[in-house]
């Protein structure tokens, strides 16, 4: 399997300045580390040296997005914004989206990188990829940053591979534990882009992701949200695999996948109240690769989003490169064993929530495709 990997340098040096969490200080609280930093995905990458696996990915090769690019969904405001603090001392792109000086070149080239790994797949250079960018991109809206993230890289690259005829039908699935409402907005009115989101009801953004969120004008019946309560564990998030994600895709057709790849949904991570374990995401990878398999000879990329246990995104991202690549490491999940704890098996209430979906936007999607 010939797998492609975008990994720069300076994406670890994008600086989300000090904070109590994820909320900026100003000296009202004792600074620390924001928990939107470099770790957890520079860990993964170490994880992948110290096993040997990255020697085995292809490298792509990529730069900064440009203004034309950009400007395919972000307001020319918004970019001068962003443009102008980052050349100065730095300051905040939007809501909860703090950075520093020289962060709007990195946010370029996060989109540079996700454009560049798009265009791989759907080109056939590649089998499938793996974009390890950073800063994030699945909350930036059209005129301002939301959720840590400042330019929409999943969006843009897209809507780059779109306009250049590289691929004519696009689905993304966004598994973050948070809505992926920026994507959202970026495709919400067309009908060659299916979007789909499985998240954490009204966690963030709190007031969107619901159920009937389904696009509008050519878009409507293309967008999917699945928001789960919760607590829900593998069997939920399999569930709705099962039961949402892949009859849509069949239904859809598409030329090209794309995975929004948080691991915020982990049983460890502070930002949510899900059950995860590594095999989970393996799992979920399994089966989105076999329907990729199935409907457009197996072009697939994952893109990382959020994910904010230092010593355990790099685990389950491990567990989904190995399925991409085929490669089998030695390293072992020592919570694996957390996927047999009863609390995983899918509970009746998590079910009425995937039903409002199956017999609401689902069937309509069906009847649309």
């Amino acid at each position: 399997m010939k797998t492609g990997f975008i990994w720069h340098e300076r994406y670890m040096w994008h600086d989300t300045m000090s904070a109590s969490g994820s909320y900026r200080v100003r000296g009202d609280l004792q600074p620390g580390l924001h928990i939107e930093n470099a770790e957890t995905k520079r860990k993964l990458k170490n994880l992948l040296d110290a096993y040997e696996v990255t020697p085995q990915l292809n490298a792509l090769s990529f730069g900064e997005a440009s203004d034309e690019e950009l400007f395919r969904f972000h307001t020319t405001e918004y970019v001068e914004k962003v443009q102008k603090l980052s050349d100065s001392a730095g300051g905040d792109a939007g809501e909860f989206t703090p950075f520093g000086p020289g962060s709007a070149e990195i946010a370029r080239l996060a989109v540079g990188g996700t454009s560049a790994a798009i265009k791989a797949v759907a080109k056939g250079e590649v089998d499938n990829a793996y974009s390890l960018t950073r800063p994030p991109g699945h909350h930036a809206e059209r005129d301002r940053g939301r959720g840590f993230c400042i330019f929409n890289n999943i969006g843009l690259g897209v809507l780059n591979a779109l306009s250049e005829g590289l691929t004519d039908r696009v689905a993304i699935v966004d598994w973050d534990v948070h809505h992926g409402n920026g994507t959202q907005q970026v495709f919400y009115d067309r009908s060659d882009v299916l979007t789909i989101s499985i998240h954490q009801d009204m966690l963030y953004p709190a007031d969107m992701g619901k159920v009937d969120e389904i696009g509008e004008a050519e878009g409507e019946g293309f967008n999917l949200n699945v928001p789960l309560p919760a607590g829900c564990g593998g069997g939920a998030y399999l569930a709705a695999m099962d039961q949402v994600v892949l009859p849509a895709l069949e239904a859809f057709k598409p030329s090209l996948i794309v995975v929004a790849c948080g691991y915020d949904a982990s049983y460890f991570d502070p930002m949510s109240h899900m059950m995860l374990v590594s095999v989970h995401y393996r799992e979920m990878t399994q089966k989105i690769m076999q329907a990729a398999e199935q409907l457009c000879d197996g072009r697939i990329l994952f893109n990382h989003e959020g994910g904010y246990s230092d010593f355990y995104v790099p685990l389950c991202g491990l567990a989904v490169i190995e399925e991409l690549t085929g490669i089998q490491t030695a390293v072992r999940d020592p919570y694996a064993g957390t996927k047999h704890v009863p609390n995983q098996a899918l509970q009746a209430h998590q079910q009425e929530y995937l039903d409002q979906v199956r017999q609401g936007p689902l069937t309509e999607l069906l009847r649309r495709s």
